[in-house]
Protein backbone atom coordinates (compact mmCIF):
# COMPACT_ATOMS: atom_id res chain seq x y z
CA UNK A 1 0.00 0.00 0.00
CA UNK A 2 3.06 2.28 -0.12
CA UNK A 3 2.06 5.62 -1.62
CA UNK A 4 -1.62 4.75 -2.13
CA UNK A 5 -4.33 7.37 -1.74
CA UNK A 6 -7.59 6.60 0.03
CA UNK A 7 -10.74 8.64 0.17
CA UNK A 8 -11.57 7.59 3.75
CA UNK A 9 -9.36 5.92 6.35
CA UNK A 10 -10.66 4.56 9.65
CA UNK A 11 -8.25 3.98 12.51
CA UNK A 12 -9.39 1.17 14.81
CA UNK A 13 -11.21 -2.07 13.97
CA UNK A 14 -13.23 -2.43 17.13
CA UNK A 15 -16.99 -2.80 16.90
CA UNK A 16 -17.42 0.94 16.20
CA UNK A 17 -14.76 1.13 13.50
CA UNK A 18 -16.14 -2.00 11.85
CA UNK A 19 -19.69 -0.64 11.90
CA UNK A 20 -18.50 2.64 10.35
CA UNK A 21 -16.57 0.73 7.67
CA UNK A 22 -19.64 -1.25 6.67
CA UNK A 23 -21.94 1.77 6.74
CA UNK A 24 -19.73 4.05 4.66
CA UNK A 25 -18.63 1.33 2.24
CA UNK A 26 -22.10 1.51 0.73
CA UNK A 27 -21.40 4.88 -0.88
CA UNK A 28 -17.62 5.42 -0.73
CA UNK A 29 -14.75 3.93 -2.68
CA UNK A 30 -11.07 3.63 -1.75
CA UNK A 31 -11.64 3.08 1.96
CA UNK A 32 -8.97 1.77 4.33
CA UNK A 33 -9.49 0.28 7.79
CA UNK A 34 -6.33 0.20 9.93
CA UNK A 35 -5.89 -1.96 13.05
CA UNK A 36 -2.71 -2.26 15.09
CA UNK A 37 -3.60 -5.69 16.50
CA UNK A 38 -3.55 -9.07 14.73
CA UNK A 39 -7.31 -9.07 14.18
CA UNK A 40 -10.37 -6.95 14.78
CA UNK A 41 -12.04 -6.36 18.16
CA UNK A 42 -9.21 -7.46 20.45
CA UNK A 43 -9.55 -4.72 23.08
CA UNK A 44 -12.64 -3.05 24.58
CA UNK A 45 -15.01 -4.59 22.02
CA UNK A 46 -14.31 -8.14 23.20
CA UNK A 47 -13.99 -7.38 26.93
CA UNK A 48 -17.44 -6.31 28.04
CA UNK A 49 -20.78 -7.65 29.25
CA UNK A 50 -22.24 -8.04 25.72
CA UNK A 51 -25.37 -6.27 26.94
CA UNK A 52 -27.79 -4.52 24.61
CA UNK A 53 -28.77 -1.45 26.60
CA UNK A 54 -32.14 0.32 26.44
CA UNK A 55 -31.11 3.99 27.02
CA UNK A 56 -32.30 3.96 30.62
CA UNK A 57 -29.55 6.05 32.23
CA UNK A 58 -27.24 8.88 30.96
CA UNK A 59 -28.57 11.96 32.79
CA UNK A 60 -27.41 15.13 31.05
CA UNK A 61 -25.82 13.12 28.22
CA UNK A 62 -28.13 13.74 25.25
CA UNK A 63 -25.96 12.26 22.49
CA UNK A 64 -25.29 9.06 24.41
CA UNK A 65 -28.98 8.67 25.29
CA UNK A 66 -30.21 9.35 21.74
CA UNK A 67 -27.67 7.05 20.09
CA UNK A 68 -28.41 4.28 22.59
CA UNK A 69 -32.16 4.51 22.06
CA UNK A 70 -31.77 4.37 18.27
CA UNK A 71 -28.95 1.84 18.49
CA UNK A 72 -31.06 -0.56 20.56
CA UNK A 73 -33.65 -0.78 17.78
CA UNK A 74 -31.11 -0.90 14.94
CA UNK A 75 -29.02 -3.58 16.63
CA UNK A 76 -31.95 -5.93 17.14
CA UNK A 77 -33.00 -5.40 13.51
CA UNK A 78 -29.45 -6.06 12.31
CA UNK A 79 -29.16 -9.27 14.36
CA UNK A 80 -32.49 -10.53 13.05
CA UNK A 81 -31.48 -9.80 9.46
CA UNK A 82 -27.98 -11.29 9.68
CA UNK A 83 -28.91 -14.24 11.95
CA UNK A 84 -26.52 -13.07 14.69
CA UNK A 85 -27.27 -14.78 18.03
CA UNK A 86 -28.98 -12.57 20.59
CA UNK A 87 -31.64 -12.78 23.28
CA UNK A 88 -33.96 -10.03 24.44
CA UNK A 89 -33.99 -11.39 27.98
CA UNK A 90 -34.80 -8.16 29.79
CA UNK A 91 -33.15 -6.37 32.69
CA UNK A 92 -34.18 -6.15 36.34
CA UNK A 93 -32.89 -3.11 38.27
CA UNK A 94 -33.21 -3.83 41.97
CA UNK A 95 -33.32 -1.76 45.14
CA UNK A 96 -32.62 -3.12 48.60
CA UNK A 97 -34.07 -0.38 50.83
CA UNK A 98 -36.43 2.63 50.62
CA UNK A 99 -33.58 5.02 49.75
CA UNK A 100 -32.59 2.89 46.77
CA UNK A 101 -36.24 2.64 45.77
CA UNK A 102 -36.29 6.44 45.52
CA UNK A 103 -33.38 6.09 43.12
CA UNK A 104 -35.39 3.59 41.07
CA UNK A 105 -38.07 6.23 40.57
CA UNK A 106 -35.39 8.68 39.42
CA UNK A 107 -34.09 6.06 36.99
CA UNK A 108 -37.59 5.55 35.59
CA UNK A 109 -38.09 9.29 35.14
CA UNK A 110 -34.67 9.59 33.43
CA UNK A 111 -35.56 6.74 31.09
CA UNK A 112 -38.79 8.51 30.15
CA UNK A 113 -36.84 11.72 29.44
CA UNK A 114 -34.67 9.59 27.14
CA UNK A 115 -37.75 8.38 25.28
CA UNK A 116 -37.98 4.97 27.00
CA UNK A 117 -41.57 4.55 28.16
CA UNK A 118 -41.89 0.82 28.84
CA UNK A 119 -40.13 0.44 32.23
CA UNK A 120 -42.43 -1.03 34.86
CA UNK A 121 -42.29 -1.75 38.57
CA UNK A 122 -42.92 -5.45 39.14
CA UNK A 123 -45.20 -6.70 41.92
CA UNK A 124 -43.51 -9.13 44.31
CA UNK A 125 -45.76 -11.95 43.17
CA UNK A 126 -44.57 -11.51 39.59
CA UNK A 127 -40.93 -11.22 40.67
CA UNK A 128 -41.08 -14.53 42.53
CA UNK A 129 -42.19 -16.21 39.33
CA UNK A 130 -39.54 -14.54 37.15
CA UNK A 131 -36.56 -14.85 39.52
CA UNK A 132 -37.30 -16.91 42.64
CA UNK A 133 -33.78 -16.46 44.06
CA UNK A 134 -33.71 -12.68 43.69
CA UNK A 135 -33.92 -10.54 46.82
CA UNK A 136 -35.16 -6.98 46.40
CA UNK A 137 -37.19 -4.23 47.98
CA UNK A 138 -38.51 -3.08 44.59
CA UNK A 139 -37.67 -3.93 40.99
CA UNK A 140 -37.92 -2.15 37.65
CA UNK A 141 -38.20 -4.32 34.54
CA UNK A 142 -36.73 -3.23 31.18
CA UNK A 143 -38.09 -5.49 28.41
CA UNK A 144 -35.83 -4.06 25.67
CA UNK A 145 -32.52 -4.98 27.32
CA UNK A 146 -30.73 -8.07 26.08
CA UNK A 147 -27.49 -9.82 25.20
CA UNK A 148 -25.68 -10.31 21.90
CA UNK A 149 -22.85 -12.34 20.43
CA UNK A 150 -20.44 -9.42 20.09
CA UNK A 151 -17.93 -11.46 18.10
CA UNK A 152 -20.62 -12.54 15.65
CA UNK A 153 -21.70 -8.93 15.35
CA UNK A 154 -18.18 -7.75 14.58
CA UNK A 155 -17.71 -10.56 12.07
CA UNK A 156 -20.85 -9.49 10.23
CA UNK A 157 -19.60 -5.89 9.93
CA UNK A 158 -16.14 -7.02 8.83
CA UNK A 159 -17.29 -9.45 6.16
CA UNK A 160 -19.83 -7.03 4.71
CA UNK A 161 -17.31 -4.17 4.61
CA UNK A 162 -14.72 -6.36 2.88
CA UNK A 163 -17.31 -7.60 0.38
CA UNK A 164 -18.03 -3.97 -0.49
CA UNK A 165 -14.41 -3.16 -1.20
CA UNK A 166 -12.97 -1.90 2.07
CA UNK A 167 -9.23 -2.61 2.38
CA UNK A 168 -8.30 -3.84 5.86
CA UNK A 169 -4.74 -3.77 7.19
CA UNK A 170 -4.00 -5.55 10.47
CA UNK A 171 -0.74 -5.19 12.41
CA UNK A 172 -0.74 -1.61 11.12
CA UNK A 173 -0.21 0.97 13.85
CA UNK A 174 -0.44 4.65 12.95
CA UNK A 175 2.76 6.23 14.30
CA UNK A 176 2.53 9.71 12.77
CA UNK A 177 -0.13 11.88 11.14
CA UNK A 178 0.77 14.86 8.97
CA UNK A 179 -2.10 17.13 7.86
CA UNK A 180 -1.72 18.76 4.43
CA UNK A 181 -3.88 20.70 1.99
CA UNK A 182 -5.38 17.46 0.61
CA UNK A 183 -6.07 15.70 3.90
CA UNK A 184 -3.69 13.58 5.95
CA UNK A 185 -0.55 11.57 5.37
CA UNK A 186 -0.31 8.58 7.71
CA UNK A 187 2.92 6.88 8.72
CA UNK A 188 2.40 3.22 9.55
CA UNK A 189 4.63 1.14 11.84
CA UNK A 190 7.30 3.84 12.16
CA UNK A 191 7.74 4.25 8.44
CA UNK A 192 7.15 0.72 7.14
CA UNK A 193 4.73 2.36 4.72
CA UNK A 194 2.73 5.56 4.22
CA UNK A 195 -0.77 6.24 2.93
CA UNK A 196 -2.69 9.40 2.20
CA UNK A 197 -6.34 10.00 2.96
CA UNK A 198 -8.77 12.83 2.40
CA UNK A 199 -10.97 11.97 5.41
CA UNK A 200 -9.62 10.42 8.61
CA UNK A 201 -11.94 8.76 11.12
CA UNK A 202 -10.34 8.27 14.53
CA UNK A 203 -12.09 5.30 16.11
CA UNK A 204 -9.08 4.11 18.08
CA UNK A 205 -10.89 3.38 21.35
CA UNK A 206 -8.44 3.37 24.25
CA UNK A 207 -5.93 5.22 22.07
CA UNK A 208 -8.26 7.78 20.48
CA UNK A 209 -6.78 10.67 22.44
CA UNK A 210 -3.24 9.75 21.34
CA UNK A 211 -4.35 9.57 17.70
CA UNK A 212 -6.09 12.95 18.02
CA UNK A 213 -2.89 14.42 19.48
CA UNK A 214 -0.84 12.96 16.61
CA UNK A 215 -3.14 14.70 14.15
CA UNK A 216 -2.52 18.03 15.88
CA UNK A 217 -5.36 18.31 18.40
CA UNK A 218 -4.77 20.02 21.73
CA UNK A 219 -6.24 17.16 23.75
CA UNK A 220 -5.77 18.98 27.06
CA UNK A 221 -7.47 22.18 25.97
CA UNK A 222 -10.23 20.29 24.19
CA UNK A 223 -10.63 17.92 27.16
CA UNK A 224 -10.08 14.85 24.98
CA UNK A 225 -7.60 13.21 27.37
CA UNK A 226 -8.79 9.70 28.26
CA UNK A 227 -8.70 7.98 31.63
CA UNK A 228 -8.63 4.19 31.88
CA UNK A 229 -11.51 2.72 33.88
CA UNK A 230 -10.72 -0.94 34.45
CA UNK A 231 -13.42 -3.42 35.31
CA UNK A 232 -12.94 -7.00 36.50
CA UNK A 233 -15.41 -9.85 36.03
CA UNK A 234 -15.97 -13.04 38.00
CA UNK A 235 -17.99 -16.02 36.84
CA UNK A 236 -20.14 -18.28 38.99
CA UNK A 237 -19.81 -22.07 38.96
CA UNK A 238 -22.29 -23.52 39.55
CA UNK A 239 -24.25 -20.61 38.12
CA UNK A 240 -27.24 -19.25 40.04
CA UNK A 241 -30.52 -20.06 38.28
CA UNK A 242 -31.23 -16.58 36.88
CA UNK A 243 -32.82 -15.81 33.53
CA UNK A 244 -32.52 -12.02 33.29
CA UNK A 245 -29.87 -9.34 33.55
CA UNK A 246 -29.81 -8.16 37.15
CA UNK A 247 -28.49 -4.70 38.00
CA UNK A 248 -28.23 -2.94 41.35
CA UNK A 249 -29.04 0.76 41.67
CA UNK A 250 -26.00 2.62 40.21
CA UNK A 251 -23.59 4.39 42.52
CA UNK A 252 -24.30 8.04 43.24
CA UNK A 253 -21.60 9.33 40.88
CA UNK A 254 -22.73 7.06 38.00
CA UNK A 255 -19.09 6.03 37.46
CA UNK A 256 -20.45 2.59 36.65
CA UNK A 257 -23.75 0.72 36.69
CA UNK A 258 -22.57 -1.41 39.59
CA UNK A 259 -21.50 -5.04 39.83
CA UNK A 260 -24.33 -6.64 37.92
CA UNK A 261 -25.18 -10.19 36.94
CA UNK A 262 -25.35 -11.16 33.28
CA UNK A 263 -26.32 -14.39 31.59
CA UNK A 264 -24.50 -14.98 28.33
CA UNK A 265 -25.79 -16.91 25.34
CA UNK A 266 -24.16 -20.11 26.61
CA UNK A 267 -25.89 -19.80 30.01
CA UNK A 268 -22.79 -18.70 31.95
CA UNK A 269 -23.39 -16.17 34.72
CA UNK A 270 -20.84 -13.41 35.24
CA UNK A 271 -20.64 -10.64 37.79
CA UNK A 272 -19.10 -7.28 37.01
CA UNK A 273 -17.60 -5.02 36.07
CA UNK A 274 -16.42 -2.95 38.98
CA UNK A 275 -14.57 0.33 38.39
CA UNK A 276 -10.92 1.02 39.14
CA UNK A 277 -8.95 3.82 37.50
CA UNK A 278 -5.57 2.64 36.26
CA UNK A 279 -2.62 4.27 34.48
CA UNK A 280 -1.84 1.49 32.03
CA UNK A 281 -3.52 -1.31 30.13
CA UNK A 282 -3.32 -4.52 32.13
CA UNK A 283 -5.97 -7.21 31.77
CA UNK A 284 -5.03 -9.35 34.76
CA UNK A 285 -7.96 -9.94 37.12
CA UNK A 286 -7.37 -9.17 40.79
CA UNK A 287 -8.37 -12.37 42.59
CA UNK A 288 -8.23 -10.39 45.84
CA UNK A 289 -11.53 -8.77 44.86
CA UNK A 290 -13.45 -12.03 45.28
CA UNK A 291 -14.86 -11.04 48.67
CA UNK A 292 -15.89 -7.61 47.38
CA UNK A 293 -17.73 -9.12 44.40
CA UNK A 294 -19.36 -11.71 46.64
CA UNK A 295 -20.62 -9.07 49.08
CA UNK A 296 -22.05 -6.99 46.26
CA UNK A 297 -23.74 -9.86 44.41
CA UNK A 298 -25.06 -11.47 47.56
CA UNK A 299 -27.15 -8.38 48.31
CA UNK A 300 -29.52 -9.39 45.53
CA UNK A 301 -28.68 -13.12 45.25
CA UNK A 302 -28.45 -14.27 48.89
CA UNK A 303 -28.11 -17.96 47.98
CA UNK A 304 -24.84 -17.32 46.13
CA UNK A 305 -21.82 -18.97 47.80
CA UNK A 306 -18.35 -17.51 48.01
CA UNK A 307 -16.83 -20.72 46.65
CA UNK A 308 -18.84 -20.33 43.44
CA UNK A 309 -16.97 -17.19 42.33
CA UNK A 310 -13.89 -17.45 40.11
CA UNK A 311 -11.85 -14.80 38.24
CA UNK A 312 -12.99 -14.45 34.63
CA UNK A 313 -11.69 -11.49 32.60
CA UNK A 314 -11.27 -7.74 32.70
CA UNK A 315 -11.93 -4.86 30.35
CA UNK A 316 -10.90 -1.22 30.23
CA UNK A 317 -13.25 1.65 29.40
CA UNK A 318 -11.96 4.76 27.61
CA UNK A 319 -13.42 7.36 29.99
CA UNK A 320 -13.40 11.11 29.55
CA UNK A 321 -14.15 11.72 33.23
CA UNK A 322 -11.83 10.84 36.09
CA UNK A 323 -12.63 9.59 39.60
CA UNK A 324 -15.39 11.61 41.25
CA UNK A 325 -16.04 13.71 38.14
CA UNK A 326 -19.47 13.95 36.49
CA UNK A 327 -20.08 11.65 33.50
CA UNK A 328 -19.21 13.01 30.05
CA UNK A 329 -21.04 12.51 26.80
CA UNK A 330 -19.58 10.84 23.72
CA UNK A 331 -17.35 13.07 21.60
CA UNK A 332 -18.08 12.54 17.89
CA UNK A 333 -16.76 15.62 16.14
CA UNK A 334 -15.57 16.78 12.75
CA UNK A 335 -12.61 19.02 13.56
CA UNK A 336 -12.70 21.82 10.97
CA UNK A 337 -13.14 24.29 13.85
CA UNK A 338 -9.75 23.15 15.15
CA UNK A 339 -8.10 23.62 11.76
CA UNK A 340 -8.13 19.91 10.92
CA UNK A 341 -10.66 19.63 8.10
CA UNK A 342 -11.70 16.09 7.42
CA UNK A 343 -10.67 14.67 10.81
CA UNK A 344 -13.54 13.01 12.65
CA UNK A 345 -12.73 12.14 16.24
CA UNK A 346 -14.62 9.58 18.29
CA UNK A 347 -13.38 9.90 21.86
CA UNK A 348 -14.72 8.44 25.09
CA UNK A 349 -16.83 5.76 23.39
CA UNK A 350 -17.41 3.52 26.38
CA UNK A 351 -20.67 1.83 27.41
CA UNK A 352 -23.18 1.78 25.75
CA UNK A 353 -20.88 1.81 22.73
CA UNK A 354 -21.65 -1.77 21.70
CA UNK A 355 -25.38 -1.02 21.64
CA UNK A 356 -24.72 2.23 19.77
CA UNK A 357 -22.41 0.79 17.11
CA UNK A 358 -24.84 1.05 14.22
CA UNK A 359 -26.32 4.39 15.28
CA UNK A 360 -22.81 5.83 15.77
CA UNK A 361 -21.88 4.60 12.28
CA UNK A 362 -24.95 6.32 10.89
CA UNK A 363 -24.04 9.52 12.76
CA UNK A 364 -20.48 9.47 11.40
CA UNK A 365 -21.74 8.82 7.89
CA UNK A 366 -23.91 11.94 8.17
CA UNK A 367 -20.91 13.95 9.43
CA UNK A 368 -18.89 12.80 6.42
CA UNK A 369 -21.72 13.69 4.02
CA UNK A 370 -22.05 17.13 5.61
CA UNK A 371 -18.30 17.68 5.35
CA UNK A 372 -18.25 16.72 1.68
CA UNK A 373 -21.08 19.17 0.96
CA UNK A 374 -19.29 22.05 2.71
Amino acid sequence: MQGLDFHITIIGAGVIGLAIAESMSEDACHMLLLEKNDRYGMETSSRNSEVIHAAIHYPGLPLKAALCREGNRLLYEHCEKRKIPFKKIGKLIVSQNPAETEELWKIKRQAEENGVSNLTFLPRSRLKILEPDLQANEVIFSPDSGIVDSHGLMRSFYLQAESQGVTTAFRSEVTAIRPDERGFELEINHGEYHVHTRILVNSAGLHADSVAAMAGMDIIGSEYRLKYGKGDYFFASPPPPIRHLIYPVPDAGHESLGIHATVDLAGRVRFGPDIEYVNRIDYRVDEGKTALFFASARRYLPKLSLDALHPDMSGIRPKLQGPGEPPRDFIIQEESSSGLRGLINLVGIESPGLTCAISIAKYVRELVSSFLRS
